[in-house]
C-alpha cells in the first residue's frame, strides 16, 4: 500500500516524539531533543520512506534510519547557527542562545554520534552501503559549508560554484535520503542511482526556492522578514547573476549597496530587490527551479516501478515546487 507524504510525515512526527533520552547526564540530551521537537519540514525522512515505499509496503519499517538522517540534518543546522550566530530557528531560540555555545557544540557532537546510531540499524547486509552512502554524503555537507564560508569573502563568485556549493551543501542530503529507501528496499542498483539523481536535481531546486522566498516570499506566510539574503549580502543565485547581468548603472548601484558599512534595512531591501526587478533574477531564477524540478522528474520517470505506485511522490514534487515556506 502506497502512503501519502502527509501519512508519512505523521509517521515520522510521532516517531520522534517517542524517541526516548534516557543516558545521563540529561543536560547532554535536553538540547537534542529540543532541537528535534521544534518543527521542520522533515524532507528527508519523508523522501527515504516514500522512496523505500516505491517498491515495499510498510514503509514504517525503517523509521529509525530516516529519523537517524534526520537528527543528522538537524544537527548541521544546531552547529550551522553556532556559526552564524543566529538567534532563532523555526521561531524558537537556538540552541546556543537558550543554552551557550559549549553546550551548542558537545551537543551538536553528540547528535552527529546519536545520526550514526539511527542511521545504522537496518539489516546487516545493508549496513555497508547505508554507511557508504551517508558517510560520503556527510563529508560533501562539510565541504560545501567550507565553500559557503569561503564565498562571504570573494566577490568573484559565478553560477557554477554557486550550484556545486549548494549541490554539496543541501542537495546531496536529499539525493542520499532517496538512495537509502531504494537500498533497504533492495531496488535494482539501476533504480538506486536514478533515486539519487532525483534527490539531487530535487534539492538543487529546493535551495533556489528558498533564494526566491528569502526576496520575493509573503512575510506572514514565510515566517520571518523577507531580505536577510539582501541585508547579510549573501552569495545567492540571485546576487551573483544581478551582478553577471547588470548593466553598468545597476552594477554601480548593486555595489554600493553591497559595501555600504551603514544602512536602512528596509530601504536597502527595497532598492535590490527593484534592481533584480528591473534585471530580470526572479523569472530567471524561477526557470532555473522549473529546471531542476523537471530533471527530477525525468529521473523518476526512469525508475522502474509501476507508475502508480509514482503517484504520491509525484504529489509531494508539486507540493515542494509550489510552496510558499
Amino acid at each position: 500500500m502506497i502512503q501519502t507524504s502527509n501519512e508519512i510525515l505523521n509517521l515520522v512526527n510521532h516517531f520522534l516524539e517517542q524517541l526516548p533520552y534516557e543516558r545521563k547526564p540529561q543536560s547532554l540530551y535536553d538540547p537534542i531533543r529540543y532541537v528535534l521537537s521544534i518543527g521542520g519540514k522533515r524532507i528527508r525522512p519523508v523522501l527515504m520512506l516514500m522512496a523505500y515505499n516505491l517498491f515495499k509496503d510498510h514503509p514504517e519499517e525503517i523509521l529509525m534510519p530516516a529519523c537517524g538522517l534526520e537528527t543528522y540534518h538537524n544537527y548541521t543546522l544546531l552547529h550551522d547557527d553556532l556559526m552564524d550566530k543566529a538567534d532563532l530557528r523555526r521561531g524558537h531560540e537556538t540552541v546556543h542562545k537558550r543554552w551557550n555555545a559549549n553546550t551548542a557544540i558537545l551537543s551538536g557532537d553528540s547528535m552527529l554520534v546519536l545520526a550514526y546510531q539511527r542511521i545504522a540499524q537496518v539489516p546487516a547486509e545493508k549496513l555497508a552501503d547505508v554507511l557508504d552512502c551517508f558517510t560520503e554524503t556527510a563529508l560533501e555537507i562539510g565541504e560545501g559549508q567550507e565553500y559557503d564560508m569561503a564565498f562571504e569573502t570573494r566577490n568573484d563568485v559565478c553560477e557554477e560554484e554557486y550550484v556545486e556549493m549548494i549541490r554539496l551543501k543541501t542537495s546531496v542530503l536529499l539525493a542520499c535520503a532517496t538512495k537509502i529507501g531504494g537500498i533497504l528496499a533492495d531496488a535494482p542498483s539501476e533504480d538506486v542511482n536514478n533515486l539519487y539523481k532525483f534527490g539531487e536535481q530535487l534539492g538543487l531546486a529546493f535551495q533556489l526556492q528558498d533564494d526566491l522566498l528569502d526576496v520575493y516570499g509573503d512575510p506572514k506566510v514565510f515566517g520571518k522578514a523577507v531580505g536577510g539574503d539582501i541585508t547579510s549580502n549573501k552569495k545567492t543565485y540571485m546576487l551573483i547573476n544581478a551582478y553577471s547581468r547588470a548593466d553598468e548603472r545597476q552594477r554601480a548601484e548593486l555595489s554600493r549597496w553591497i559595501e555600504a558599512k551603514t544602512f536602512d534595512r528596509d530601504v536597502k531591501v527595497a532598492a535590490v530587490t527593484h534592481l533584480y526587478d528591473e534585471i530580470g533574477i526572479r523569472q530567471l531564477c524561477e526557470e532555473r527551479i522549473n529546471y531542476y524540478f523537471d530533471q527530477a522528474a525525468q529521473y523518476l520517470a526512469k525508475v522502474s516501478v509501476a507508475d502508480d505506485r509514482k503517484q504520491a511522490l509525484r504529489h509531494y514534487m508539486e507540493e515542494l515546487l509550489h510552496r510558499n515556506k
